[in-house]
């Protein structure tokens, strides 16, 4: 759908939970592309939502691709690259202040963090291009004519056809996310309905914090479960280094939303390029501040198609992933710490 002068307004959905205001916000990195600054420049505010390896992928590629633009557009573009830490405070901190600051845009990445940058530019109409929203409709991030971005919508029945390609044996499937975290309610309503069309048993487990993903995984692990489904959740994101490994040695394959997930030790996944997925967040936003937003679409879904397995946990696992190769591109990584 094309831009319209319509406004959704997410206040309610977004400042009823936003009750105190959390202290300085961090991480913010200032670059300015490689130019001298110019006033006739343009800046821009990349807010995470927090800090885990698919947002930092996808904020290193907006920055890389911001300074490519730079030099390929002979201008000087000045950008901040800053964290929520997983509150919405300080995410409603650090998008007051760039409205402040009057910056030509707004690069929200992942889905509460652009719902409170929408409400910020309310007034300002300061154009907002948000980064990896799994459900723009659902998060109501459509219709808004300041508004648009990048969608990484998970299919979620493909990487569940993964799980029984791989091993149809399967009987038991544990479901690891959180309730706070909108990316999840779709793809797990998805999940659950595939594995009742297939006669598979479903065991959920949710949390919040660090703490609660590692004992969820556990208590996974202890129903004994003969695979775990994880959509792009962004709090299980930021724990999975601390559960890949005991998911790994119970023989307990951690399926996905995101490669990001993968390289920190899960098992496999199809789905979209995070690095490109930031390239192409970046073109919109210069689109966006030299062109205008009229005709940009509500959002632009990112193509997945592209499956990763972590041969490391492979190994562990002692999983056969061969039949990936004829469903998909394959790509194999090793577990890193980033």
């Amino acid at each position: 759908m094309k831009k319209k002068n319509l406004m959704k307004s997410l206040t309610a959905l977004v400042l009823s939970v936003l009750m105190v205001l959390s202290l300085a916000a961090c991480g913010a990195k200032p670059s300015d592309g490689g130019k001298d600054e110019d006033k006739d420049g343009y800046t821009v505010a990349i807010i995470k939502q927090m800090d885990h390896a698919s947002l930092d992928e996808i904020a290193d590629a907006i920055a890389a691709r911001l300074d490519a633009i730079a030099q390929e557009q002979n201008v000087s573009i000045r950008y901040t690259i800053t964290s929520g830490q997983g509150d919405q405070s300080v995410l409603k901190q650090l998008a007051d202040q760039a409205v402040a600051d009057k910056v030509d845009a707004i690069i929200p990445i992942a889905t509460t963090a652009a719902q409170v940058s929408a409400v910020a530019t309310e007034d300002s109409r300061t154009p907002v291009v948000y980064a990896a929203i799994s459900d723009p409709d659902t998060a109501k991030l459509t219709g808004i004519d300041y508004v648009t971005g990048t969608s990484d919508a998970l299919n979620t029945e493909y990487i569940l056809d993964m799980m029984l390609a791989q091993d149809p044996g399967v009987s038991k499937v544990g479901l690891l996310y959180s309730l706070s975290e909108p990316n999840s309610t779709k793809p797990i309503a998805e999940a659950k309905a595939y594995l009742e069309q297939h006669g598979i048993t479903c065991v959920e487990q949710t949390a919040n914090t660090n703490d609660e993903v590692v004992a969820a995984a556990a208590a996974l692990i202890s129903a004994k479960v003969d695979a775990v489904f994880t959509p792009t959740d962004n709090v299980i994101m930021a724990a999975e280094l601390a559960i890949a490994d005991d998911l790994a040695k119970a023989g307990i394959p951690h399926y996905t939303g995101a490669d990001s997930f993968v390289r920190n030790g899960a098992f496999a996944t199809c789905g979209v390029n995070y690095t490109e997925l930031g390239a192409r967040t970046a073109t919109l936003a210069y689109q966006a501040m030299t062109q205008g937003m009229d005709g940009m679409e509500d959002y632009y879904r990112m193509d997945g198609g592209i499956i990763t397995v972590n041969t490391d946990t492979a190994a562990v696992l002692k999983a056969d992933y061969s039949v990936f190769a004829q469903m998909a591109q394959l790509v194999e990584v090793t577990t890193t710490k980033d």
